[in-house]
């Protein structure tokens, strides 16, 4: 039983076909805040004659408490104080109001009460959680009793068509998962695809007709039946319901899924696209329901982004590949920088520093770069840094300029302030063998506002050869026995003293680029190697 008739009450749940509602019923409508220059003593009716001030101070200071939450000092202000606080509490937990935001107007007296009446209108905009914002007016009434002015209270105050007979209800829609079919028309789900879930979410955000949808009604307090909508939320359904379309390829999806398998159950992402026009053919992530770590995540990139460093240096004729560069064991810039299992390689080739990933070597050749050269060229080359537009949220990478020689250092091996993803990475791996970087895509015509410029050919058959010898000799071994021209670049990057580091591997193969981050896989060809060769010996031809 309802001992409040004025407080919530929740009803039965019901089950539409199209989508599951939660009703909830409330008995005051609308959250308002307090506006900064009326706040501050300052608004439209400041100086000027007519109303008593004390009045309107009363108004405000009511309006304010009730605005910033503190409820029983608001109620305490009206004429009926236990009500007041009931009616006030009630109506934020029922409509989900989050911060509202109040703007008083001019006050009127009312002429034929000798000055004891007094009328404070004002606009409301109440945050529905989730939703949106509800936006009304309504008219504070004062009164003058015992020489002491008062908000006469009534549920009118709160909203206009409050009253003893109807009451506000809020009624949610979730947005039903969206539908969507791969490239083929395919259908994709959550439940053939597991590993899809957080990206069919997002998809259902970002897509016009999806995303959570509500309304506020105006309902009969006894019957509950509805008498109008007071505000509705959210976008329409579309009429044709046909699913989205993706780039996906399901046969591609099911093989990374399968490959994430082979990361022991540590958190993994990865992503596979068309090196010749950026089309996503696979986002994967382990655990399958969590955070879309492929596309959203931010992580230090390591050796992989030495395919940008190798770029930098090799457009400037800073190095070339058969140049002799020192690989030593250690190499202190602020603090000492060392290779993986503390290895060293007297007397090598570039090639032999990019083959066996070694970091000293490329930190060693930081003076041939500006301080912010590697940025530049990832983001006029490579498109890292600027806003792309995939078809879901997404993080676009970042290269600042570095703060020191430290930083620099640290940057020339994917460490340091450089972040990424797989998406970022297979991007590159994209751009690196094809010379162009071509916005990646999850639906088709989605907006490109990037500008990049073309890697000059020679650079281009440079770094296809390295990222071939990584394979055939290099920490790239893993995917030695797949057939046809695959090259690839292996990485480890830092974390924490806490943590073991991440492992990484990025590869192209028949016209797919694909990069894969294994969070504490300890070395990307140990962990995030047996990924890929699993994805690039399962996956169809494109």
């Amino acid at each position: 039983m309802n001992t409040f008739p004025d407080l919530p009450r929740t009803g039965p749940r019901r089950r539409p076909r199209t989508a599951v509602k939660a009703l909830v019923a409330v008995t005051a409508v609308a959250a308002v805040g307090v506006g900064g220059a009326w706040g501050a003593g300052l608004g439209p009716f400041a100086g000027e004659s007519g109303p008593d001030p004390e009045a309107v101070a009363e108004a405000r200071a009511f309006l304010a408490d009730w605005a910033a939450g503190r409820l029983p000092d608001a109620a305490a202000r009206t004429t009926g104080p236990d009500r007041a606080q009931e009616v006030l509490s009630s109506f934020t937990a029922g409509l989900d109001i989050e911060k509202p935001v109040l703007t008083a107007g001019k006050p009127v007296e009312d002429e034929e009460s000798g000055g004891r009446a007094v009328t404070v209108p004002y606009t409301a905009r109440m945050p529905v959680a989730g939703l949106g914002t509800w936006t009304y007016t309504a008219e504070l009434p004062l009164r003058k009793r015992g020489g002491e002015w008062k908000v006469d209270w009534r549920l009118s105050l709160v909203h206009p068509r409050l009253s003893g007979t109807e009451k506000f209800r809020l009624e949610r829609e979730e947005a039903e998962p969206v539908r969507a079919d791969d490239r083929a028309g395919r259908t994709l789900s959550a439940a053939a695809h597991p590993s899809l879930g957080p990206v069919l979410d997002q998809l259902a955000r970002s897509t016009p007709g999806g995303g959570p949808r509500g309304a506020v009604l105006l309902v009969d307090r006894v019957t509950g039946e509805v008498r109008r909508t007071e505000a509705a939320f959210g976008p329409k359904t579309p009429e044709d319901g046909r699913p989205v379309r993706t780039t996906l390829d399901a046969r591609w999806q099911s093989a990374a899924e399968q490959a994430l398998k082979k990361a022991g159950g540590k958190n993994a992402a990865l992503v596979a696209l068309r090196v010749d026009d950026g089309q996503i053919l696979a986002v994967a992530n382990a655990p399958a329901d969590g955070f879309n770590r492929a596309v959203s995540g931010t992580y230090a990139p390591g050796s992989t982004w030495k395919i940008v460093t190798s770029s930098a240096l090799l457009l400037k004729g800073a190095v070339a590949p058969d140049d002799v560069v020192d690989c030593p064991r250690y190499l202190t810039v602020g603090k000492r920088f060392q290779n993986v299992e503390t290895s060293a390689h007297p007397g090598a080739t570039f090639r032999k520093a990019f083959t066996e990933s070694c970091n000293t070597a490329f930190i060693g050749l930081r003076g041939r770069l500006g301080d912010g050269e590697l940025g530049e060229v990832a983001g006029r080359y490579f498109g890292v840094g600027q806003t792309w537009h995939v078809g879901v949220p997404s993080y676009d990478g970042s290269v600042p300029e570095p703060r020191d020689a430290t930083e620099k250092a640290a940057s020339m091996i994917g460490q340091g302030r450089v972040q990424a993803n797989p998406l970022i990475m297979a991007s590159v791996t994209a751009t690196a063998v094809s010379g162009r970087f071509h916005q990646p895509v999850l639906v088709a015509g989605t907006e490109d506002t990037t500008r990049t410029e073309p890697l000059p050919p020679r650079v281009v058959g440079q770094l296809r050869t390295l990222l071939r010898a990584t394979v055939t000799e290099g920490t790239a071994r893993a995917l030695a026995p797949l057939s046809g021209e695959v090259g690839g670049k292996t990485g480890t990057a830092e974390v924490s003293d806490e943590q073991e580091n991440n492992g990484w591997m990025v590869a192209h193969r028949d016209g797919v680029a694909v990069a894969c981050v294994v969070e504490e896989g300890v070395t990307g060809g140990g962990s995030a190697g047996p990924v890929l060769h699993a994805l690039l010996s399962a996956a169809p031809s494109s």
